[in-house]
């Protein structure tokens, strides 16, 4: 029997398998890297990928590995280990955890938001949530300190839970199905305090901005700035449909026999409904901006700007990692 041939050592497993420059691309990209189902893979599963793709990065070529199952590695490995430092992530801060554990706070979110106490403890347990995921995919070349952490924490919760308060006073004399969508106002200006607290590193220092190839060119604020921008988009868009959607259907079948008749499926069906919301969301809303964004030279500082046109007068648009 013959061997299948050997697969090359040039394939680029550095960027994503698929054309980033798409929406399409970028969408197929994230549904792979936030694919729920990577949490049950077993420790084992999770070494071997990290041994195929590290022996194929060093120029060490399994025998009879196929493309398809580098790439599976490769995404495998990405799901679980931090992309700086190599160490394993928590469990609840990957990003493939992302569905499982936000459609359980959202739907416990939007199912318990009658009560003062219930809205205190769901947007803490959400902001708690949130801090983890931000500490877990830190850029290595900028790390969060503990201080820096709590204080966005801290800020967060607070925001969270002052405008969940203060909106749940005043829709109590407006129809119920506007009280339903308190959670969400919350999520979105606590995301905005969030997100600029834990990233305020690149704010005052700037993030690393490069040419098409990745040679570095300096570090602006300017680029900060608009990848800060993109993620706090991305991430309110991704609360979007599964806080705004399920309120909508809750609302009529809470009118029907049925749930008044089964009162307890309540938080099940909001939580099933919230799921199947995040399970699109989540991928299509990372996928709306590249992870490699690009901006002109000329929007960037005066400063960088001439420390640019020094190395290369001629270059036009400079690349820079927007995070997640």
């Amino acid at each position: 029997q013959k061997m299948p041939p050997s697969l090359p050592a040039t394939i680029n497993i550095q960027e994503p398998r698929w054309d980033q420059s798409t929406f399409q691309g970028r969408a197929k990209h994230f549904f792979m890297v936030t694919d729920p189902r990577n949490l049950l893979l077993s420790g084992a599963t999770l070494e071997e990928a990290r041994r195929v793709v590290e022996d194929y990065r060093a120029g060490t070529v399994h025998p009879g590995l196929t493309e398809d199952q580098l790439w599976r590695a490769k995404y495998i490995y990405d799901s679980a280990f931090h992309p700086d430092t190599g160490e394993k992530m928590i469990l609840v801060g990957r990003m493939s955890a992302q569905v499982p554990m936000n459609m359980t706070i959202t739907g416990c979110m939007l199912t318990f938001y009658r009560t003062t106490p219930a809205v205190l403890f769901w947007q803490w347990v959400n902001q708690s949530f949130n801090a983890i995921v931000n500490y877990t995919n830190r850029s290595g070349d900028a790390p969060i300190t503990p201080s820096q952490l709590g204080t966005a924490y801290v800020s967060a919760t607070t925001g969270a839970v002052v405008t969940a308060l203060g909106l749940k006073s005043l829709t109590k004399h407006l129809p119920a199905i506007i009280g339903r969508y308190v959670p969400f106002a919350a999520v979105a200006a606590a995301n905005c305090i969030n997100i600029p607290l834990m990233r305020q590193r690149e704010l005052k220092l700037g993030i690393p901005v490069t040419d098409e190839n990745g040679n570095r060119l300096g570090e602006s604020t300017a680029a900060a700035q608009k990848a800060i921008f993109q993620v706090v988009v991305s991430r309110i868009g991704m609360a979007a449909p599964a806080m705004a959607i399920p309120p909508v259907i809750m609302n009529m079948l809470e009118k029907r026999a049925f749930l008044k008749r089964y009162p307890y499926l309540n938080a099940p069906l909001q939580v099933g409904l919230v799921g199947l919301c995040l399970v699109f969301a989540t991928p299509l809303c990372c996928a709306l901006f590249p992870q490699k964004s690009s901006m002109p030279v000329s929007s960037l500082e005066p400063e960088v700007q001439d420390q640019i046109r020094k190395k290369d007068p001629w270059l036009e648009t400079v690349y820079f990692n927007k995070g997640l």
